[in-house]
């Protein structure tokens, strides 16, 4: 699932945080969707600036590092 957001670096730094989030987290007005698009899958990857807002939300944690990179960010992985 690809949830679109503003994607692009800001005055705040390079840096963004790449994190497993549960769909079951997720805002109830984009659970439905992100279940349709996640192939049965119950975790998303979230991408985030330094200050903590949400850049992007995808299927895959390979494509949250690659979408990060591709943007000039460089990513890092928060546990």
């Amino acid at each position: 699932m690809n949830y679109k957001l503003p994607f692009g670096q800001s005055e705040i730094g390079n840096i963004v945080y790449v994190k497993a989030v549960a769909i079951a987290d997720l805002p109830d007005a984009i659970q439905d969707e992100a279940r349709a698009q996640a192939d049965g899958a119950d975790t998303l990857y979230a991408v985030h600036r330094e200050d903590g807002e949400q850049l992007a939300l995808v299927v895959d944690r390979d494509l949250a590092y690659a979408l990060a990179r591709q943007n000039d960010f460089s990513p890092v992985s928060i546990h």
